[in-house]
C-alpha cells in the first residue's frame, strides 16, 4: 500500500528504569514517499498488526478520556500542522505516558498510509534483535534485524471512517495482548479513545448465531461443513487484511442461493450484533465443527462445545451431551406419549 508519510523515533528507558527519552530523526532525514525499504517495512508491520488482539472504540470528545491527539490529528488534516509536528507531539506524549513502563528500548514508526480510498495513521514500536549475516567478503558479521513479527505497542486510526463523521465505533484501534496491559492502557491515554466493541465478545455471539442457523435449517452434514469453513475462511481472510466482517458480505456467501437468509436469522433473533464485526482470531481458530453418521446416527457440534456442554469419554468410547437441544427433548417426550 502507499506511503505518504514517515518517520520513526527512538525510545530509551534509563538505567533505573524510571524515564524514557525520545530521539527524533534528524531533520534531513525524513523519510520520502517513495522510499521502498521504509515502504516494505510499514507493510510487514501492519501485516502483523492485522492478526493481533485488539481493543477498538472511537475518540472520546470529552471527559476524562478525551486527549490531545484528537486536536492534533484535526490540524493535521487541515494542513494547519505537519505530518513531523504530529509525529513529534505523538512521540513525546508516548514517552510521558509510559514513563516506567518501558524496560527495554526500540523504535516508534509513524506512518500515514493509503489503500485504495482507505487512508490510515499507524504508530508501532519495533525492537531490534542480533543476527548474523554475510558481507561483501561473503564472511559472517553481525547484522541488527527489526523484529517486526512480535511488535510491543502498537495503534491504527481509519482517518477516512473518522472524517466521514459516520456513527462508527471502531475506527480507532490498539494492540490488546493480555501480557501487556500496561503498556495497552498507556496507548489507550495517548490515543483519547472510548472502548466500543468487544472483539471476542461479539465474534463469539456471531458464531452462537451460525451454530444456531445450522440447526434451524436442519443442514446435513456435508453443507454444514461447506458452510462453516465458508465462515472460518472470510474471518480469516478479514484477518488478513485488518478488515471487519461484514454481516450482510457474510450471509452472502454461506449461501449463495438465499444470501439473505442467514443476515435476515440474526436480524429477527435479535443477536445484538453490530453490522461490522473485527473478526477475533483466537476464537475463530477454535471454531470448527465436528460431524458423523453412522448405524443411523447423525451427530453434528460445534467444537468450541468439546468439553463444556459435550464430552468424549475415550476410554469407553462414549459422547456425553449435557445440553440436549430443546427440539430434540421435545421428540423424544412425544416418543414416551
Amino acid at each position: 500500500m502507499p506511503l505518504l508519510q514517515s518517520t520513526v523515533y527512538r525510545l530509551e528507558p534509563s538505567l533505573d528504569g524510571e524515564r524514557l527519552s525520545v530521539t527524533a530523526p534528524p531533520a534531513e532525514a525524513a523519510a520520502a514517499s517513495d522510499d521502498t525499504v521504509m515502504a516494505s517495512l510499514v507493510n510487514a508491520l501492519n501485516d502483523t498488526y492485522n492478526i493481533k488482539a485488539k481493543g477498538w472504540g472511537r475518540f472520546a470528545e470529552q471527559g476524562e478520556q478525551a486527549g490531545p491527539l484528537l486536536a492534533w490529528l484535526t490540524a493535521y488534516q487541515a494542513d494547519e500542522q505537519t505530518f513531523a509536528q504530529l509525529a513529534n507531539a505523538i512521540a513525546e506524549r508516548l514517552a510521558q505516558t509510559l514513563q516506567g513502563q518501558l524496560s527495554v528500548g526500540g523504535y516508534l514508526v509513524i506512518a500515514h498510509l493509503q489503500q485504495g480510498d482507505t487512508e490510515t495513521l499507524l504508530m508501532a514500536l519495533i525492537h531490534q534483535r542480533e543476527g548474523i549475516g554475510f558481507n561483501d567478503a561473503h564472511q559472517a558479521v553481525p547484522a541488527a534485524q527489526l523484529n517486526t513479527s512480535q511488535l510491543t505497542l502498537a495503534a491504527r486510526i481509519n482517518l477516512t471512517q473518522w472524517q466521514s463523521g459516520a456513527e462508527s465505533t471502531q475506527y480507532v484501534s490498539f494492540l490488546k495482548d493480555r501480557g501487556g496491559k500496561k503498556l495497552a492502557d498507556g496507548v489507550a491515554a495517548l490515543l483519547g479513545m472510548e472502548e466500543g466493541i468487544d472483539a471476542p465478545a461479539e465474534t463469539r455471539t456471531l458464531l452462537k448465531a451460525f451454530s444456531d442457523y445450522v440447526e434451524k435449517e436442519d443442514l446435513d452434514d456435508d453443507a454444514s461443513r461447506e458452510k462453516t469453513d465458508t465462515l472460518v475462511d472470510y474471518a480469516n481472510e478479514q484477518l488478513r487484511r485488518g478488515e471487519p466482517m461484514t454481516l450482510e458480505e457474510l450471509s452472502e456467501l454461506v449461501d449463495e442461493q438465499q444470501p439473505k437468509a442467514f443476515y435476515d436469522h440474526i436480524r429477527n433473533a435479535d443477536y445484538g450484533l453490530s453490522p461490522e464485526i473485527p473478526p477475533d482470531k483466537r476464537t475463530i481458530s477454535q471454531f470448527r465443527r465436528f460431524t458423523g453418521r453412522s448405524g443411523g446416527v447423525s451427530i453434528s457440534f460445534d467444537s468450541h462445545l468439546l468439553g463444556s456442554s459435550i464430552e468424549y469419554d475415550e476410554t469407553q468410547d462414549r459422547l456425553i451431551i449435557k445440553q440436549v437441544p430443546k427440539q430434540l427433548k421435545e421428540q423424544l417426550a412425544k416418543r414416551k406419549e
